[in-house]
C-alpha cells in the first residue's frame, strides 16, 4: 500500500531571496503574528489582565473573519508556489492592522492611569508623548510588516491594503463593543464570575501602569523583610 504524500506545517515556513537583505527581513517580519500569540498567552498568563483577554479575543475573531473571507472571495495569490491557499485578504496584513489599531486606541482613549484615587505615592503615570510614540511605533511596525508581503511577493497591493483596512474596521469595532461593556458593566460582572474568579482575572491595567503596581509589592515585601530582621536584632 502507498503511502500518502507528506504535508509541511508552513505556519513559519517563509520563501525569501538570501542575497537581498530586504528580503531576509520581510521573511523575518512573516513571523510578527506568531510572536503576537506568544506574547498575548504569555501576558494573559503573567498580569491576568481582562483588558489583554478582551483584545486577544478581538485578535482572534478578526482572524476567524479573515478566514470566512479567504473562503468567500477565493482570490489566488501572485504566485502560486509561495504559500498555500488564497490571498484576499492578506491574513498577516489584516492581523497587524488589528493590533496597532486597537492598542493605538488602547493607549490614547482608554489608558488613564492619571490622578487614578488607588495610585500608590510612587505612582508615575506614563505621559501621553510616551503613550502616542508607542501608538506610532506599533504603526510603523504593522506598516513594515503589512509591506513585507507585498515585497516577498505572497500577496498583491489590493489584497495587502484590504487586509489592513478589514483589521482596522476590526479594532474599531471592537474597541466599541467593548467600550460599550464597560459602561453597562458587562466586564465587571463577567469578573465576578466564578471561572474568572477562580483564574484570578482582574481590570487594573486601565487605570494603572503595571510596573508601578508590581514596583509597589516589590517596596512592601522589602519592608516587611527590613522590619523581621529589625525585630530579630532586638
Amino acid at each position: 500500500m502507498d503511502s500518502p504524500p507528506l504535508a509541511s506545517l508552513s505556519l513559519t515556513h517563509v520563501r525569501y531571496n538570501p542575497a537581498d537583505p530586504l528580503s531576509w527581513i520581510s521573511a523575518h517580519l512573516a513571523l510578527a503574528p506568531q510572536a503576537l500569540v506568544i506574547s498575548y498567552v504569555s501576558l494573559i498568563y503573567a498580569t491576568r489582565e481582562v483588558e489583554i483577554l478582551l483584545m486577544f479575543a478581538g485578535q482572534m475573531g478578526c482572524e476567524a473573519l479573515n478566514w470566512l473571507l479567504k473562503r468567500y472571495i477565493k482570490e489566488e495569490r501572485p504566485t502560486q508556489m509561495l504559500g498555500k491557499g488564497y490571498g484576499m485578504p492578506s491574513s498577516h496584513a489584516q492581523y497587524v492592522g488589528f493590533f496597532s489599531v486597537y492598542l493605538t486606541l488602547f493607549l490614547l482613549f482608554r489608558h488613564d492611569p492619571h490622578n487614578h484615587p488607588n495610585a500608590s505615592k510612587s505612582h508615575v503615570p506614563t505621559p501621553l508623548w510616551q503613550r502616542l510614540g508607542l501608538a506610532l511605533l506599533s504603526i510603523a511596525c504593522a506598516a513594515a510588516v503589512a509591506q513585507s508581503r507585498i515585497y516577498l511577493n505572497y500577496h498583491t497591493p489590493r489584497q495587502v491594503y484590504i487586509g489592513v483596512t478589514a483589521g482596522v474596521v476590526c479594532a474599531i469595532g471592537w474597541f466599541i463593543v467593548t467600550s460599550f461593556a464597560r459602561r453597562y458593566e458587562v466586564v465587571d460582572t463577567l469578573l465576578e464570575t466564578p471561572p474568572l474568579k477562580w483564574l484570578r482575572f482582574r481590570d487594573l491595567v486601565v487605570n494603572e501602569t503595571l510596573e508601578d503596581a508590581g514596583w509597589v509589592r516589590w517596596e512592601m515585601a522589602k519592608q516587611r523583610r527590613t522590619n523581621l530582621i529589625n525585630q530579630k536584632r532586638k
